[in-house]
């Protein structure tokens, strides 16, 4: 980074999210400046409140975008867009997109990102280690059972801190600007696969159980979760996981020259913290 980059602030948006923590953590750990993007911050940020977007760019040189609840979801890209030229308008000179492989709208945002006339960098990733322990996979980890309407159809799951220490670099180092950095693990696990592993790790037993889309909305709607959040979960497990994404990719390796983390390691080092314990 230039000197006037390191003068500035870098607004981490979802700054209490599963990457954008990570991302702020190892920003304050280098002595950048950082501020947190989040409805609960001192100067709060909302996707869905553009009022709140002005004030928190204010002497920003550096933004990392992470959207709530998806890029998958309608109106994403639009308002991706929106928030880019206010960003620029702003005197924001750089941009990195946290994005998904194989979602039709994330690639729409990618592009509004790309054509912002600022440096960007987009960080295309497969599904999250970190939604077994951080997330909604939690709880039926917990309960020694995780239904999901999935079948064999692997996944090269990527690990959250892989992601952050990407994003680090793109947004505080030179090199990355123009880059589509792919990030996946570096293998391919089916969902039971993922779920052996865990059960190894947490030495005791957890079952994977695949059901239909039909079954498991409908398990879903019964257990009162928003019509939103089903309609997005649906689409991620029937879309997404069509085998589209069934590939290993090497962004981790060309970003920071080591291969990425195995999510045996993440299971590991994930149980040992007791998050997966049985009260």
């Amino acid at each position: 980074m230039t000197n006037e980059q390191e003068r500035k602030t870098i607004l981490v948006l979802g700054g209490t999210g599963k990457t954008g923590r990570r991302v702020v953590e190892r920003l304050r750990g280098r002595g950048v400046p950082v501020r947190v993007g989040s409805r609960s911050a001192g100067q709060p940020f909302d996707w869905t409140d553009r009022t709140t977007w002005a004030p928190v760019l204010r002497d920003v040189g550096a933004v990392y975008v992470s959207f709530y609840p998806d890029l998958a979801v309608p109106g994403a890209p639009e308002t991706i867009g929106a928030f880019a030229d206010l960003a620029v308008a702003s005197g924001v000179d750089r941009l990195v997109l946290l994005s998904g492989r194989g979602e039709e709208e994330a690639q729409a945002a990618e592009k509004l990102i790309q054509s912002s006339g600022v440096e960007w960098t987009i960080l295309r990733s497969s599904w999250f280690s970190q939604n077994f322990s951080e997330d909604y996979l939690r709880e039926p980890v917990l309960g020694g059972e995780v239904v999901l309407p999935v079948g064999t159809v692997p996944e090269p799951f990527v690990d959250a801190d892989d992601i952050a220490e990407v994003a680090v670099a793109a947004l505080t180092e030179g090199g990355h600007a123009g880059q589509l950095h792919e990030l996946t693990g570096p293998r391919l696990l089916t969902f039971a696969d993922a779920v052996g592993e865990i059960a190894r790790a947490a030495g005791r037993r957890i079952d994977f159980v695949s059901v239909s889309v039909e079954e498991y909305t409908g398990a879903l709607a019964v257990e009162g979760v928003p019509v939103e959040v089903v309609e997005l979960l649906t689409y991620l497990f029937t879309s997404v996981l069509d085998g589209r994404n069934a590939q290993v990719a090497d962004g981790v390796q060309r970003a920071l020259g080591r291969p990425p983390r195995d999510f045996a390691d993440f299971a590991k080092d994930a149980a040992a913290t007791g998050v997966w314990d049985r009260a």
